[in-house]
């Protein structure tokens, strides 16, 4: 019989890139998404990546009652996959109320319906932002969390200590809470991939909408900061190497090879890639001029962060296959694909 998984907010940018992933390597998929910024259509277009269209339950985690009317009807779910939440960091500075509401009290009510239903296991979906700006780079599990510099960061933190004190008070639960760095990068179909609603907040999709002349000019948030080249510095990672990173962790709870009730690991490339290095690469990969201009910093931005991977390396058996060049390609044909699709996004 086929694991059955939830994964939620799976309609959206790494949620609709793990499905695949986990359709192609064997697993039941249920998704679970409010479509606050995802469309219904990305499970069509799942299913004609993978050969199987997922389940798809369109409702707010934040509302108990559906969570529980949901979990009640599907039984037998082995595990979730916990993508769900607002993202932007910028927006998070302005409505900081909004994201913690959102992220933390959708998190709530999953551990609660695993604690009721009988879920065992958690892959939750973290981030980088957790550990602040470190002191030391790249960056280990084992360097301290800092207060966070945006309240998306803290949802992240503040996410992760309430599972783990969960787990810590349950030993019905396992959980692996992957910490990744920046996913780019569209699947090699071009059918899914980075869509966001607006203005986006992060690089790569601005890049690929400048490209295609939805915006005038790229902004690049500082030059002032304390790197090579003065723009901030990231860890860039293709989302189909993250996605499966997904899978593996997955397994890993299933097959019961975690060495503890409750573990962490980082997901990166291991190599830090400036804004302005990130622009050249994509010029690089598809010969496209890029118009930009340096504008001021932008709250909540970190300078540099990158990942030391070894322990994703060692303990899962993954690591990253695609280069910077790669993810700006597969980016560039996705955003080519969905425009010429729909002319009026």
């Amino acid at each position: 019989m086929k694991k059955k998984i939830v994964v939620t907010g799976g309609t959206g940018y790494i949620g609709s890139h793990t499905a695949v992933e986990l359709i192609e390597d064997g697993y039941e998929v249920i998704l679970i998404d409010n479509l606050y910024n995802s469309e219904a259509e990305v499970a069509d277009r799942i299913g004609m990546i993978s050969g199987i269209t997922p389940q798809l339950e369109v409702f707010d985690l934040c509302d108990q009652e559906r969570v529980n009317n949901f979990f009640s009807t599907n039984k037998g779910i082995d595990a979730i996959i916990h993508f769900a939440a607002y993202k932007a960091v910028g927006e998070s500075v302005n409505k900081p109320l909004e994201y913690y509401r959102n992220n933390l009290v959708s998190l709530l009510n999953l551990l609660d319906a695993m604690k009721l239903y009988g879920i065992p296991y958690m892959v939750f979906s973290s981030s980088c932002t957790v550990y602040g700006q470190p002191e030391k780079l790249p960056v280990t599990e084992d360097a301290p969390t800092r207060p966070a510099v945006s309240p998306y960061g803290n949802t992240k933190k503040i996410g992760e200590e309430i599972i783990r004190d969960t787990v810590l008070s349950d030993n019905n639960i396992k959980a692996i809470s992957l910490r990744y760095f920046n996913p780019i990068g569209a699947h090699p179909s071009a059918l899914i991939g980075e869509l966001p609603q607006g203005v986006p907040e992060n690089l790569v999709p601005f890049i690929t909408q400048t490209a295609w002349g939805l915006m005038d000019e790229l902004k690049v948030f500082g030059n002032d900061y304390d790197t090579p080249d003065g723009s901030c510095i990231r860890d860039y990672l293709h989302v189909v190497d993250l996605a499966k990173a997904h899978v593996i962790a997955v397994q890993r709870l299933i097959e019961n090879r975690n060495k503890s009730n409750y573990e962490v690991f980082n997901l990166g490339t291991g190599k830090g890639v400036s804004v302005l290095e990130a622009i050249k690469s994509f010029e690089r990969a598809t010969g496209i001029k890029l118009k930009y201009r340096i504008t001021r910093r932008r709250p909540g931005d970190i300078e540099k962060i990158w990942a030391d991977p070894s322990l994703a390396n060692r303990e899962l058996g993954w690591k990253t296959l695609s280069s910077l060049d790669d993810a700006m390609r597969t980016a560039w044909e996705w955003e080519k694909n969905i425009r010429k699709k729909n002319r009026t996004l």
